[in-house]
């Protein structure tokens, strides 16, 4: 298996365990700025997003660079042995290159949708669109009102139910036929001063960002989970930007009403293009009101964080446990051998049981379990009752006893 292939299958596998603590991190963060301005949890989503990126990406690197591939970028002494190394994993290895063939295979499927996306937004944009005089004139009235230095250009089609905007140095705003037959002015325009509000922020740059993003850590759904996120708290940005040029939250309010109504009756979704649940807009601009905490809903998270601080804890006390030099070793000239039971003689049973003590640094037995049985209960009990009574030679750490736990298997035979 090449180098590159190994480092990209453990760097896909390490952000399984990397993803969820982004994501938990950002859920905790999102919570605390739940009544915030969206430009703040914006921010919060926007940079949880190129954290998905730029861990696994500087993991990869790092394999690339030390030339083995299977260390744990970010994992100290402290865990690279313990939670964070699932190169310890039984038969892992060898369905590395399954692993990066899929993924390589679906993130090529997803980027491919993209980019045929981004040729259906600029052939219509270009060729198929038709233009609009008089709405063409408004909305280049209404950018530069907007602070928007760029010519946006405007297309008419058939085909989509809501406006799209695209493009970042020659953007364009595609509307829907609809729109223009079927609603009233004022609320159309109140639709463009959205649109103008992406073009003003660059929107279109970073939601192809975001898109790459998905397609590279598509089998994420921490990734999917802060995406949409983005995407909602975009729209509330251009909502506001909006409702302050056109000087009141309502008439944007109505228009995102009338575009939902339009919609239905076309038998779409109520969803904006760019993300976003029309309802939920609506009822934020008319009737703004602070958010509580739902700790319901709060609940899994919070046992999820909470799972998460248990393995880390489990991490923790493995690999602060002393290194084991010397394993424990069973004396048996210090006890009578097993007793063999009379009614397992006479029922010729036999067989093989393997046992787990807990080993003392004295050598004596603290504790004792079958891991596996021999098959007879009987049997099983006495071996290990037999052998609790024998003292171990205690294993070493550092050259000093330490308690620690050994496996013995015991053989029952008849001659």
């Amino acid at each position: 298996m090449s180098t590159l292939v190994q480092a990209l299958g453990w760097t896909l596998l390490h952000f399984l365990w990397q993803g969820l603590l982004i994501g938990c991190a950002t859920a905790l963060a999102l919570a605390a700025l739940r009544n915030a301005r969206p430009e703040s949890r914006y921010a919060v989503g926007c940079g949880a997003l190129l954290a998905c990126l730029c861990w696994p990406a500087v993991g990869l690197y790092l394999r690339l660079a030390s030339g083995d591939a299977a260390s744990p970028a970010f994992a100290g002494p402290l865990l690279s042995t313990t939670l964070l190394a699932p190169e310890g994993w039984p038969g892992l290895h060898t369905a590395l290159s399954v692993i990066v063939g899929v993924w390589a295979l679906c993130a090529a499927a997803l980027a491919l949708r993209m980019a045929l996306g981004m040729l259906w937004i600029e052939r219509s944009a270009s060729r198929t669109g038709v233009t609009h005089a008089a709405w063409q004139t408004r909305l280049s009235q209404m950018a530069q009102a907007a602070g928007v230095p760029q010519t946006v250009r405007l297309r008419v089609l058939d085909g989509i139910a809501s406006p799209v905007t695209a493009g970042v140095w020659r953007p364009v705003v595609l509307v829907p036929a609809s729109l223009i037959t079927g609603m009233p002015p004022d609320l159309l325009a109140a639709l463009l001063a959205h649109e103008l509000a992406h073009i003003r922020r660059h929107d279109y740059l970073f939601n192809l960002l975001q898109n790459a993003i998905e397609a590279l850590l598509f089998f994420h759904p921490a990734v999917w989970w802060i995406s949409r996120g983005v995407r909602i708290e975009r729209e509330h940005i251009a909502d506001d930007f909006a409702a302050r040029q056109l000087g009141e939250p309502r008439r944007l309010a109505l228009a995102l009403s009338e575009l939902e109504r339009l919609q239905f009756s076309h038998h779409h979704l109520a969803q904006a293009a760019n993300g976003g649940d029309l309802m939920s807009r609506i009822k934020r601009l008319l009737r703004p009101a602070p958010q509580a905490l739902n700790w319901k809903a709060a609940m899994p998270l919070l046992a999820l964080a909470g799972a998460c601080l248990g393995i880390y804890g489990q991490a923790i006390a493995a690999a602060s446990a002393p290194v084991i030099q010397s394993k424990a070793i069973v004396d048996f000239g210090s006890c009578a051998k097993p007793v063999y039971p009379a009614a397992s003689i006479q029922a010729r049973e036999t067989g093989t049981v393997r046992l787990s003590f807990d080993v003392a640094t004295t050598g004596k037995v603290q504790g004792s379990s079958v891991v596996k049985s021999s098959g007879h209960p009987a049997l099983d009990e006495a071996a290990r009752s037999g052998i609790a009574k024998c003292i171990f030679k205690p294993a070493l750490a550092d050259g000093k006893p330490v308690d620690s736990s050994v496996q013995v298997q015991y053989v029952w035979t008849l001659d």
